[in-house]
């Protein structure tokens, strides 16, 4: 039996304190630009364990619950259709669930090769411009007003 993903999901804005954003840029589809994302891996995994865990998969950074913030902004949209396939039948729309966290400028970015090629610290303005997914540019023209 094959494991589908959940379409529930995160989508956290690493970002330092002069509002740089990190974008990465996805092995499976060179070009596409974005924040750090990802789904569930159980329906009952709390969101917050969730974006602290694709954060650290996905750029090797170690970051403490208290140092994430939950906007409390969700998004849903459709399933682009070159992902479909990660979805059980019939599933077409995905619910992500906006986080953002405060890094140093230095902090050490290791990626997943397998996920991510390249990744870049940009203005908000130049990551909502480069950035593939319409909810991704719009959290990260939004990361201003949530900055503490």
């Amino acid at each position: 039996m094959k494991d589908f993903k959940i379409p529930e999901s995160v989508l956290v804005i690493i970002h330092t304190p002069d509002r740089q954003v990190l974008l990465i840029e996805r092995a499976d589809q060179p070009g596409f630009w974005q924040s750090v994302t990802g789904s569930r891996d159980a329906l009952d995994e709390p969101l917050l364990h969730t974006a602290m865990r694709e954060v650290s998969e996905e750029t090797g950074i170690q970051a403490s619950a208290s140092q994430f913030v939950d906007w409390g902004v969700s998004n849903s949209y459709e399933i682009y259709p070159v992902w479909r396939h990660r979805y059980a039948p019939g599933v077409t729309r995905n619910t992500e669930h906006v986080f953002s966290l405060c890094v140093p400028r230095d902090t050490p970015v290791r990626l997943s090769p397998r996920e991510h090629t390249a990744y870049e610290w940009l203005s908000c303005l130049d990551a909502a411009d480069r950035c593939f997914s319409p909810s991704n540019a719009e959290a990260l023209l939004l990361l201003p007003q949530f900055m503490a």
